[in-house]
């Protein structure tokens, strides 16, 4: 792949600067050690007091990062593309798991045996009406080992027609398309993202209509014109050959051709292509007029048409499907008084490409935690809890690593695990963008104060990170797009996600690459040390704080604004939402009395000679009451999630980002007579208020 001139300069002055910042991180290291030296022989033979050592511990584990560090691992990393399935791949989760092991941390691998899909031909030409023949660039330049660009596990297809504008390809575009009588029935549909739907909902919605083949692009930045975004266009997560199951080696498989199999791929062919190739195209149409609110989003010049035709397309994809071993790699660290209570932090390795920012810049921070937490216990620390560090594998086909192990594991997890904070993309530009569980918002709120903004010299995250949005900005979990899903969505493990950069113009292109990110991304890799700042220092109060810092106040509070949103929604319906309302009041109520209940364990902890045991009892509830959002049915169509505040819709287009179940009735009933549309909705909604309701029985520790 061609680079800058310029880089190799670029990033040898990056090294130096980076080595002179390190060099500086080091000394204050020496103070610590020698500061740990007398800490730890004063505590050798008496108790260990809690706030004293905390602070010290999380204060060397701040000071302990270094940027070069991290520059370092994710260069290793991206040394060549490694998609799942593949040699490069194994070979990273190889130099994974000896760096846990070089650090003396308990580590071990994982294994499944599961279904992926891979590319073997494709071709896309242009006909015009003189007979002329274009035949259109499918991939990047030098691809030097990179995979061709494909949607996995699309099926296999050969299409002759002419092509279709449909915008992002929702119902309101069809619905404008319709407006204008352009008929897309037998055409091949030119759609581009980011229209809020998934690859999957664009293809099936497309074959819904009679379109007989999608061309998908990414209507991206000029100079990475040329890239084009691999993905997954299979419906759901995890293996599809062992849905609700671990796909362990020599366990149950389903048959390829098994209804339940098929149903998780799509009906008609599909292909990603470049902006430029897309360009080609548009630029081509004939037909019905662009509407001007279409027209004027793009990046790039087009006939102002939509077509279909005049011209025609041959599109031709070959692929295959074929059993592969993935690798979760795991680094255990003990805890020292409740080994049996897990915080997991996790990120998935394998990549479309080289994957600088999308995975291994979150990649990089993980190993770098794992130094900078052998660091500590080389000093004396062990932590309260059980920290578990994962690297998953085969996130890009439909994060199937991560959910095979919940899977297999779901009764631990559910019984045993505190949090699961996940960074994906750790690293993708400039602003912090934190996705949490709402009990986590006052810790994350915490903790940004405690970790320097990477970009302001003299400011905290949290000072920049508030000044950007006006006040504290947390997005939730709603999204079905990283490894939190199964932990979350099916297991109901309270869960967090962070992001530095929203969004980057090389995602899942052959242009994610180290170079990328040395002279775009993060050229001193300061954004890696705040993001892997406030990861790691998350895992550190949630594995040793002695009652677990969740605060369900903040759910409740928000539950209230959902079900004020959710009123606007159904404003002039017969629909009533009192019993989310009360059921919102008794999780308010609950939420407030274990706050009250641990300010006076803390109060009486020195005198209370059953405090350890009363602390046990109030950690349960504060860490199970994430399990009553679950219900057993799970969404309607899509039992395997069972979360009913957060979760996938049915319709992308819903106005509700919460609530699914909801959601999902208010586009289903659609159709419906106003009693049975009213009817199907109501009873989502008292799903909803008996999940609030177990959750706020949880949190009382009582029965009914």
């Amino acid at each position: 792949m061609p680079q800058p001139c310029s880089t190799s300069l670029y990033v040898s002055t990056h090294k130096m600067l980076c080595i002179s910042k390190h060099t500086l991180s080091f000394l204050f290291i020496i103070l610590f050690f020698i500061l740990a030296f007398f800490t730890t022989l004063h505590h050798y033979s008496t108790p260990i007091h809690h706030n004293k050592t905390s602070i010290f511990y999380f204060n060397t584990f701040l000071f302990s990062a270094t940027n070069y560090t991290l520059s370092n691992y994710l260069r290793h990393l991206t040394i060549h593309p490694h998609l799942a399935g593949t040699q490069p791949s194994l070979d990273t989760a190889l130099y994974v798991k000896s760096h846990f092991q070089s650090l003396n941390l308990q580590t071990h691998a994982t294994n499944y045996t599961v279904l992926l899909s891979y590319p073997l031909f494709s071709s896309v030409t242009l006909h015009s009406a003189n007979s002329s023949v274009h035949a259109l660039k499918l991939s990047e330049p030098g691809l030097n080992g990179v995979v061709m660009p494909y949607h996995a596990y699309s099926p296999s297809g050969s299409v002759y027609g002419k092509p279709v504008f449909l915008n992002y390809g929702r119902e309101k575009d069809y619905d404008v398309l319709g407006v204008h009588g352009v008929k897309v029935k037998g055409c091949i549909g030119i759609v581009r993202r980011d229209g809020g739907l998934s690859r999957n909902e664009v293809v099936e919605k497309a074959a819904e209509r009679g379109v007989t083949a999608v061309l998908m692009f990414t209507d991206s930045e000029r100079e990475f014109g040329g890239g084009v975004e691999r993905g997954t266009v299979m419906n759901g997560l995890g293996d599809p050959l062992s849905p609700g199951w671990g796909g362990v080696e020599n366990g149950e498989k389903l048959r390829i051709d098994d209804p339940l199999v098929m149903k998780r791929f799509p009906s008609i062919t599909s292909l990603p292509i470049s902006m430029m190739s897309a360009e080609t195209i548009l630029g081509s149409l004939g037909g019905a007029e662009m509407p001007y609110e279409w027209r004027k989003s793009m990046r790039f010049s087009t006939s102002g048409r939509v077509g279909p035709g005049p011209i025609m397309l041959n599109f031709t994809y070959q692929g295959e499907r074929k059993m592969a071993t993935v690798h979760n790699v795991f680094a255990v660290i003990k805890g020292s008084e409740e080994p049996d209570r897990f915080v997991l932090l996790g990120n998935h390795r394998d990549a479309w490409t080289y994957g600088a920012v999308d995975p291994n810049s979150g990649t990089a921070a993980l190993l770098d935690i794992a130094r900078r937490y052998a660091l500590l216990m080389r000093l004396g620390w062990n932590p309260r809890r059980t920290i578990i560090l994962c690297s998953w594998d085969a996130e890009e086909f439909g994060m199937i690593g991560s959910t095979e192990w919940v899977e297999q594991n779901l009764v631990n997890l559910g019984s045993k695990s505190v949090a699961y904070l996940n960074v994906d993309c750790a690293v993708q530009g400039p602003g912090f963008f934190p996705r949490t569980t709402p009990q986590f918002d006052d810790l994350l709120t915490e903790i940004t104060k405690k970790v320097n903004d990477p970009d302001t010299d003299g400011t905290t995250l949290y000072e920049r990170w508030t000044a950007a949005n006006r006040g504290i900005k947390i997005q939730r979990l709603t999204a079905v797009d990283s490894d939190f899903s199964p932990f979350l969505h099916h297991a109901g493990v309270p869960s967090v996600d962070l992001y530095y950069g929203k969004d980057f113009p090389v995602y899942h292109t052959a242009f994610d690459s180290y170079d990328w990110m040395v002279n775009f991304g993060d050229p001193f890799f300061q954004r890696h040390v705040a993001v892997a700042g406030v990861w790691g220092l998350l895992a550190l109060r949630l594995a040793d704080d002695p009652i677990l810092p969740f605060n369900y106040l903040s759910y409740a509070a928000e539950l209230q604004d959902y079900t004020r949103m959710l009123s606007d929604l159904l404003e002039g319906s017969s629909i009533s939402l009192r019993p989310i309302t009360a059921a919102t009041q008794q999780l308010a109520a609950a939420a407030k009395q274990i706050l009250e209940e641990a300010k006076k364990l803390k109060e009486d902890e020195a005198t209370d000679e059953h405090a350890a045991l009363k602390r046990r009892m109030l950690n349960d509830r504060l860490m199970f009451a994430e399990r009553g959002f679950l219900d057993a049915e799970g969404l309607q169509g899509r039992p395997w999630f069972k979360h009913m505040v957060y979760g996938p819709r049915n319709d992308g287009e819903s106005e509700l980002e919460f609530f699914p179940g909801i959601a999902n009735a208010i586009s289903r009933s659609s159709g419906l007579k106003s009693g049975e549309h009213n009817a199907a909705i109501q009873h989502e909604i008292w799903r909803v208020a008996r999940a609030i309701q177990s959750a706020a029985h949880a949190l009382k520790g009582e029965l009914t």
